[in-house]
C-alpha cells in the first residue's frame, strides 16, 4: 500500500519546496518507495477564510500555484475558519483563489458548512477536506463525518489516533478517507482545542481579540518535534509502516505551517527519506544560495 503524506506550508514554505520536490522527483532513491506526496496545504496572510494558524504565507499565489502543477502535486486551500458568516462569502481574495486554483486535482480544508455550500455550488470542480479544527474526539461523531458525501477526507483530532480497536471496525470506505494528524505537540489532556482554534478564526477575520491563553505544561517551550514524539497521539514512520498501512489507512497529515522552514525539513527527512540518504537531502537543501533556513 502507498502512504500519502499532506505537508504543511503551500505558501509559508515555497521556497523550500521549490528546492525540495526536484530533489524527490531526480532522487527518488533517496526516499521510500512506499511513501507519495498527497497534498500540500496553506492559506496566505490575507485570506479572512484561513483557519487552524492564523496565515502568514507571502508567496504570489501565481508561483505557487505554478509550481504545484509542474510537479503534479494537490494545492490545499487551508479555509478552516469557523465564525464565518454570509457577509464573508463574497471575500474577493479568497475568491480570487479560488478561481486561480480550482481544479480536480486540488481542494481545501474547510469547517464552516456555510463555506462549504457556498464553494460547492460556485467551485465545484474542487474536493473537500473536514478539518480537524472541528476538535471531533467522539468517534460516532467522527464516523458520521465520514459517511458525509461531501468530503473526500476527514481528519479527526489527534487523540483519536490510538483508538484502533474502533478505528480497525471502521469499513474499508471509511478507512480511506481518514486522515490521521502524526506530529501533534499539543497537550493530549486539553480541553481548550476548540476555543484555540475560534481564537485564530476571530484574528483572521481581523477582529480586535486577545490572544488565547494556552495551559499546556509545556506551552513556554512552544513546538519541539521531540516533544510531539513523545505525544500519546503521535504517529510515528514505525506506525504509519507496521500497523496503520496494514490496517488500511493510507493518509497522513503533517502539522508545521506556524513553524520555521528548518523544522518542516525534519519532518521530510524523518518521514520521507530513506536514513542513508538524509545527509544528502540536508547538504543539497542548505547548500541552496537562494533559501534562508530558520
Amino acid at each position: 500500500m502507498h502512504i500519502f503524506y499532506h505537508l504543511p506550508g503551500l505558501f509559508e514554505f515555497y521556497d523550500l519546496y521549490k528546492a525540495f520536490l526536484p530533489l524527490f522527483r531526480e532522487h527518488r532513491e533517496w526516499f521510500y518507495d512506499w511513501c507519495e506526496i498527497g497534498s500540500i496545504y496553506g492559506a496566505p496572510a490575507d485570506c479572512i477564510w484561513g483557519g487552524g494558524r492564523v496565515g502568514f504565507g507571502e508567496e504570489p499565489a501565481e508561483n505557487v500555484a505554478e509550481l504545484m502543477k509542474e510537479f503534479g502535486i494537490s494545492a490545499r486551500l487551508t479555509f478552516s475558519n469557523s465564525l464565518l458568516r454570509e457577509e464573508h462569502l463574497s471575500n474577493r481574495r479568497c475568491n480570487e483563489l479560488c478561481r486561480m486554483f480550482e481544479a480536480p486535482q486540488n481542494g481545501i480544508i474547510v469547517h464552516s458548512d456555510l463555506l462549504l455550500n457556498y464553494l460547492k455550488e460556485k467551485y465545484p470542480n474542487f474536493y473537500f477536506i473536514s478539518s480537524t479544527t472541528k476538535v471531533i474526539t467522539d468517534i460516532a461523531q467522527f464516523v458520521a463525518e465520514l459517511n458525509r458525501d461531501e468530503f473526500r477526507y476527514v481528519v479527526p483530532d489527534f487523540r483519536l489516533n490510538k483508538e484502533m480497536d474502533r478505528l480497525t471496525a471502521l469499513t474499508t470506505a471509511q478507512k480511506q478517507k481518514v486522515e490521521f494528524l502524526c506530529n501533534e505537540c499539543c497537550w493530549f489532556g486539553c480541553t481548550d482545542r476548540k476555543r484555540c482554534y475560534e481564537n485564530v478564526s476571530r484574528k483572521n477575520l481581523g477582529e480586535d481579540c486577545k490572544d488565547h491563553i494556552c495551559i499546556s505544561p509545556t506551552s513556554k517551550r512552544g513546538y519541539h518535534f521531540s516533544d510531539a514524539m513523545k505525544n500519546p497521539g503521535f504517529i510515528g514512520i514505525d506506525d504509519i509502516k507496521n500497523i496503520y498501512a496494514s490496517a488500511g489507512f493510507s493518509q497522513f497529515k503533517i502539522e508545521g505551517r506556524g513553524l520555521g522552514s528548518a523544522l518542516i525539513l525534519e519532518f521530510l527527512l524523518y518521514y520521507m527519506t530513506k536514513p542513508e540518504y538524509q545527509l544528502n537531502v540536508r547538504e543539497e537543501i542548505y547548500l541552496d544560495s537562494t533559501l534562508d533556513l530558520f
